[in-house]
């Protein structure tokens, strides 16, 4: 029953007997007096407990032997939000809002007590209305899926989706997403899209927008300025730039990585700034250079999954690539230490995926700097094992280009020149 989500045994009766359910809004005298609502319990937890959201937003575990009283003080029904009807304005951009799934601009479901992604145009509007006087915004819910299950075939799915606005009025298109995966996702749009006409830029937030410190709404208001105010090709992530309110950093979807679990300004650009700072009311542009290499947009949108990506430690048992070779994979790119090196450990297995005409690139595992294989004799023998130095280019990056690559061409000396070519920013040089 929706009513009493992942609640059973004592704790059932518990909410039954107080004539209370999941999303009712409740005072509750333990300890100490609680103020909330009730929330789903996870499917696999005990029955000792419920669960309450508090006003700032977290969710607390109250032990049902140690209440004393509770007091509903609002039924679910009589709290759920209604959508307003938004009357767009006229001479106002048009952006496009594509959703994926993640926390961006979600909202709290009183009916369950659970948060839900926004999915019209009328809640996004409910949820940030400042975005209205920006722009005019149509939203299209894509998929629903947390950025960890996200996989390569959806991205095609995004990439088509957005291709097919390649001729359309928007100024610009956002792409809502959970931010564990994002750059994965940006990379591969940079790839595939390569001299998209629009900027498409890729927002998140490390917290849920029913959270008193969530990031939600800046974050997507700063990509909506971001839009209307740069008109810059290219694809990038938007995010807070540190953890207070005052500006919103625009990364290049290609050198951005999420640099920390929880921080709303989790997202940092690889060795250099972030492309522009959006402020309250301006745009600091720090690129200088063009995003994207052509400026003629010809979609290539197909990937080849058999890559693998390597991390090399101390101690790494070289039967790891020689399991990968015997899985069929087409290429490894390796994570190597410092200036681009593995030890010659693996050197033999590294030999035999060569010769079997599987593409190898070096990366680092450094945070920033080059890879650079002629300093030392050990890269240099990589060198000749076949193993390509792929610049400053992120690991994670490198490994998506190596998947478009060669799903555009099963030629090795192809796919060699595609991955040392700076496509879209993916190297600093």
């Amino acid at each position: 029953m929706s009513e009493y989500r992942g609640y059973e045994g004592d704790s059932l009766e518990f909410l039954k007997n107080n004539q209370v359910i999941v999303g009712d809004s409740v005072k509750i005298l333990s300890d100490i007096t609680y103020s909330g609502i009730i929330m789903p319990r996870y499917e696999h937890s005990d029955d000792k407990h419920i669960v309450l959201k508090l006003k700032s937003g977290y969710n607390v575990g109250l032990e049902i032997v140690k209440i004393k009283r509770v007091e509903k003080i609002q039924s679910s029904e009589k709290i759920v939000d209604e959508s307003e009807k938004i009357n767009k304005i006229e001479g106002l951009p048009k952006i496009l809002l594509l959703s994926t799934g993640g926390t961006i601009a979600s909202k709290v479901d009183y009916r369950t007590g659970a948060v839900t992604p926004v999915l019209t145009a009328e809640e996004l509007n409910s949820s940030v209305p400042e975005l209205s006087k920006i722009a005019n915004i149509d939203a299209e819910v894509l998929l629903s899926e947390y950025s960890e299950n996200i996989m390569p075939e959806n991205w095609l799915d995004i990439a088509k989706k957005i291709s097919s606005y390649s001729n359309s009025d928007y100024l610009g298109i956002i792409v809502a997403h959970g931010t564990d995966t994002m750059h994965y996702t940006s990379s591969f749009l940079s790839f595939a899209l390569a001299g998209f006409p629009i900027p498409i830029v890729l927002v998140g937030s490390q917290r849920s927008s029913d959270r008193a410190s969530s990031d939600a709404a800046l974050n997507l208001i700063g990509a909506t300025k971001f839009i209307t105010k740069s008109k810059a090709k290219g694809v990038y992530i938007v995010m807070h730039n540190d953890e207070n309110d005052n500006t919103v950093a625009c990364h290049i979807g290609t050198r951005v990585r999420k640099n920390h679990t929880s921080k709303r300004g989790a997202f940092q650009t690889v060795g250099d700034d972030p492309a522009f700072i959006i402020a309250e009311e301006k745009i600091q542009k720090n690129m200088s250079k063009e995003f994207y290499k052509t400026q003629e947009f010809q979609p290539k949108i197909n990937l080849d999954t058999k890559i693998a990506l390597v991390k090399y430690y101390p101690g790494y048992d070289p039967e790891l690539i020689e399991h990968i070779i015997d899985r069929g994979y087409k290429g490894i790119i390796f994570e190597g230490t410092g200036l681009g090196h593995v030890g010659r450990v693996t050197y033999d297995s590294i030999k035999k995926a060569n010769e079997k005409g599987m593409f190898l690139g070096m990366t680092s595992q450094c945070i920033d700097g080059r890879v650079r294989m002629t300093v030392y004799e050990s890269g240099r023998d990589l060198l000749n094992l076949g193993i390509v130095p792929l610049e400053n280019m992120i690991s994670e990056v490198a490994l998506v280009k190596a998947m478009w690559a060669l799903g555009n061409t099963q030629n090795i000396e192809d796919v060699k020149e595609i991955m040392l070519d700076n496509i879209a920013s993916e190297m600093s040089i």
